[in-house]
């Protein structure tokens, strides 16, 4: 009755699609999907996945799914040696220990500092 009325009803759609070179496929056994920005991560959880894919172009579609939001946590591998020199200096203490929290702050130069002030020195504990 829909396709009367000049609505597409499922088979004319497929057809429809298809002349316009649209294709519809289901991404199979999709776990998690993850969407990275700068400021968060959005996870979803057992979403369904569908590729559609019009004059060549691939689309996503992703529905359902359990949604949660996290902030990215970027622990940087290599300490810059003028930061830790930098601490060191603001605090007193030896480079290594300067080293230590800027890893530990995550490259934060001020939360390093913090962090050294908080901890008594390895020199006062000898």
């Amino acid at each position: 009755m829909k396709a009367a009325r000049g609505k597409p009803g499922g088979r004319d759609a497929a057809r429809m699609m298809q002349k316009m070179g649209m294709k519809v496929d289901e991404v199979a056994n999709v776990t998690q999907v993850i969407i990275k920005t700068e400021s968060k991560d959005i996870v979803i959880e057992e979403p369904s996945v569908t590729l559609v894919t019009v004059q060549g172009q691939a689309m996503y579609q992703i529905a359902g799914g359990r949604v949660s939001e996290a902030t990215p946590q970027v622990v940087p591998t290599a300490i810059g040696e003028e930061d830790a020199q930098l601490v060191a200096q603001q605090t007193g203490r030896p480079i290594d220990d300067a080293k230590k929290a800027l890893l530990e702050a995550g490259g934060d130069l001020a939360k390093a500092i913090l962090i050294l002030k908080d901890q008594p020195s390895s020199q006062a504990q000898a």
